[in-house]
Formats: C-alpha cells, sequence, structure tokens
C-alpha cells in the first residue's frame, strides 16, 4: 500500500515549486475512483495513453534516422535495424506499440460503450474519444508506407482506392492524400508529414480535451451497478495502479519487441506485380474482408460505394451514441444498444478471423 506521509511530503514539495491554486490540489486529493466489479476496464484508458507516449518516445528517435523518399526510406530504415545501436528494438517496440496501442484503445471503447460510460453529462468525452480511434487509424494508416517495402506500398495502393467511390470527396480526398495518380516521392512527403505533425498535434489537442473531461467528471458508474466498496483515492492510490498496468503494459511491449522483433520486406518496386495474398492490418481486416464478402454491384450501384456508405453510416451513428441512447441518458437501461454493440464486436471479431483464414 502507498505512503500517505510520502505523499504528503511529495504534495508539500510540489505545491512550492507549481505556483498553482490551493484548490487545483484540494481537487486532486479529494477525486476518487468507483470501486465495483468492472473496474478492471478504467485501466485501458490509461494503458492507450501510455502506449501513445511509447510512439511519440520511440517516433521521435526513428525520426533522427529516417528519410522520407523512394530514394533513401527503405534504406534508412534498414540502417536503423542493422546499424544504430539498438535501433532494431527502437523500431519494433514502436511497430508493436502501435498495434497494443490500437488493441487497448479499442477494449477502451467498447468496455465505455458497454457500461454506457457515454450518457448524459459526458457526451463529449465519448465524442472526443470516438474522434481519438479515427486518428490512432490515421496513424496507422499513414505509418504504415514509411518503411517503402513491397507489402506497404502495394497495401496502400489498395487501400487509397478504396475510399474513390465516395461522392464528391472521394476522388479529391485520395488525390490530396496522395499528391498525383500514383504512389511516389510525393506521397510518400504526405503520408510522413501527416504522420508525424498533423496527426500528433491534433491528436495532443483531443487527448487534452479527453483527459480534462475525465477529470471533471470523473469515471462513470455501470448502470445497475451499485458500489457496495469504498471508492478509490486517484491519488496516490488509483494512480498507483494505473502505474502498475503501465508496467504490465510495457513488459508485454517488451517481450513482444524482442521475441518477436518487427521485419522489413524487400524495397518496393512500382513496377513489379503485387504480392499474392497481401492484406492490411488487423485492424483494417473487417473493412477488407467486407469489401470481398459485398458482391460487386449492390442495389445498382459498385460494392465498394454501398460498402463505404455503410461504414460512414455506422462511422456517424457510433459518434452519436449519447444522443440516440435515450435510456441511458435518463439512468434506465438500455439492452438494445448492448445487443447492438455486442453484435457489432462479433462481426469485427469474424471479419478478422476471415480475413486471415482465406
Amino acid at each position: 500500500m502507498p505512503n500517505p506521509r510520502s505523499a504528503i511530503r511529495f504534495g508539500s514539495w510540489l505545491r512550492e515549486r507549481l505556483p498553482v491554486s490551493d484548490d487545483v490540489f484540494a481537487f486532486f486529493a479529494k477525486k476518487s475512483v468507483p470501486r465495483h466489479r468492472h473496474s478492471v476496464w478504467y485501466y485501458f484508458g490509461g494503458l492507450t495513453l501510455f502506449f501513445l507516449m511509447v510512439q511519440v518516445v520511440t517516433g521521435v528517435l526513428l525520426a533522427l534516422y529516417y528519410k522520407p523518399s523512394p530514394e533513401h526510406a527503405h534504406q534508412s530504415v534498414s540502417t536503423i535495424i542493422n546499424d544504430v545501436p539498438y535501433g532494431w528494438l527502437i523500431r519494433s517496440l514502436h511497430s508493436w506499440g502501435a498495434n497494443l496501442m490500437i488493441a487497448t484503445l479499442f477494449i477502451h471503447m467498447f468496455s465505455a460503450f458497454l457500461l454506457k460510460a457515454y450518457r448524459k453529462p459526458r457526451e463529449l468525452m465519448w465524442l472526443s474519444g470516438v474522434l481519438l480511434l479515427f486518428l490512432v487509424l490515421g496513424f496507422g494508416f499513414t505509418g504504415y508506407l514509411l518503411p517503402w517495402d513491397t507489402m506497404a506500398y502495394f497495401a496502400t495502393l489498395i487501400g487509397t482506392e478504396v475510399p474513390k467511390t465516395l461522392p464528391i470527396i472521394g476522388d479529391w480526398g485520395v488525390g490530396l492524400l496522395k499528391g498525383g495518380d500514383d504512389i511516389g516521392a510525393e506521397t510518400l512527403t504526405r503520408m510522413y508529414t501527416i504522420h508525424i505533425v498533423i496527426l500528433p498535434l491534433t491528436s495532443l489537442i483531443i487527448v487534452s480535451f479527453h483527459l480534462l473531461t475525465n477529470q471533471l467528471l470523473g469515471s462513470s458508474m455501470p448502470l445497475g451497478v451499485e458500489e457496495k466498496r469504498p471508492a478509490i483515492r486517484f491519488f496516490p492510490n488509483f494512480l498507483y495502479r494505473d502505474l502498475i498496468a503501465w508496467t504490465m503494459g510495457f513488459i508485454s511491449l517488451l517481450a513482444l519487441a524482442t521475441l518477436i522483433p518487427w521485419g522489413l520486406g524487400e524495397r518496393a518496386d512500382p513496377f513489379a506485380s503485387a504480392p499474392l495474398g497481401i492484406k492490411p492490418e488487423w485492424y483494417f481486416l473487417p473493412l477488407y474482408q467486407t469489401l470481398r464478402i459485398v458482391p460487386s454491384t449492390v442495389f445498382s450501384v459498385s460494392g465498394e460505394f454501398f460498402v463505404n456508405g455503410i461504414v460512414g453510416l455506422v462511422a456517424v451513428l457510433w459518434a452519436g451514441i449519447p444522443f440516440l441512447d435515450r435510456k441511458a441518458s435518463r439512468g434506465e437501461k438500455s439492452r438494445l444498444f448492448t445487443v447492438l454493440g455486442i453484435l457489432l464486436i462479433a462481426y469485427l471479431a469474424i471479419t478478422i478471423i476471415l480475413a486471415y483464414a482465406t
């Protein structure tokens, strides 16, 4: 158990050096986190934040050696892996960290959904979380091309063709991202700029807002669950538990990075044929598998247009859940939305499994 006297001494030491109002320290001293049988899900938000910080640190280190041009990108990554001291480890931490960050974000988001943590007054917290999901997927998409190896090149080539069927913004958006008709130097430069400048700055703003709303509103109690045990004090008790979860997350990440180092394929050749069995990363497999399942024509429109429309509609509805689920806002159980959430989880899991199996 944490030593209360140590926490008090640290608080006094910090208060002397940070001219912050006593109300701020009083707020954190009084803040608590509910304790119930679902409390474990609270830690996945902190884990997502931890993996995001790992991405920032390792990304900065990789940027010191990476050269964003088709002529040098692949060689620079190869140099990082083979010649830079512990460069292979930093790259593995960055690549595996991205996957773990997305995985913990999905767990955090669906646990918040099933526990109805989006209900009033936390609507804006939910909206910022959904926006962070899209930003994190953007990180995954823009970062995939940067090594400029064969799989990354052709996966990006296929991936950028899918949104073209969207009306008005399709061709314009893809052209803006690619910088031309083909994937080349301009595409790599734009992907790199989006990956290391635009997305991080945007994420910093949204993460700050998400954390602020969480601190002000606190963690939500699930509907129908009584807090039979005393709440956990945020500082230092819950914070210590969060740090333990971070330590376990880092140990898992370090094990993956060392036991299964992230590889690098052959340098991309734009004039070569696409390799057989090319697939995107696991978090894009539901879209990939859906496009394979849906016929080429649905209701007289192209299958890609139909799927993009459905995905866009689902994204809008998902963001608007706090405003659609009126029962949860009134503190009543809403089984319909719970069932819909479980069905969505099942669909994502099934399509990922099918994509790997076929």
